[in-house]
């Protein structure tokens, strides 16, 4: 987290716009857009690892932006997800709040 607080400081972020939470959405989503080109043509892992990297900085600042303490949000969760039970769906695992129909 120091490295990236120390990237918003060095480009004041929070005083020029790089801290507003539409924009890092918009700019997680083009990361994802990047992640999902490197697997479906078949890039090579280092290329999958730098973009990986790329939307791992951005969920980093975003937290730094919206001041949320992902840290703590993140143990919960992962405390929450260890709870639940998994599924095969289409051949694949998924864990999730499965919710019956009625």
């Amino acid at each position: 987290m120091g490295a990236v607080q120390a990237f918003h400081d060095k480009h004041d972020f929070r005083n020029t716009g790089g801290e507003d939470l539409a924009y890092r959405v918009a700019l997680m989503a083009e990361e994802l857009g990047e992640i999902s080109a490197c697997v479906t043509k078949g890039k090579d892992r280092e290329a999958l690892a730098e973009e990986l990297a790329d939307l791992l900085i951005l969920v980093m600042g975003t937290d730094i932006a919206a001041r949320l303490g992902l840290k703590d949000a993140f143990w919960s969760k992962m405390h929450k997800l260890m709870q639940r039970d998994a599924r095969m769906i289409n051949g694949r695992i998924r864990v999730s709040e499965f919710r019956d129909a009625d």
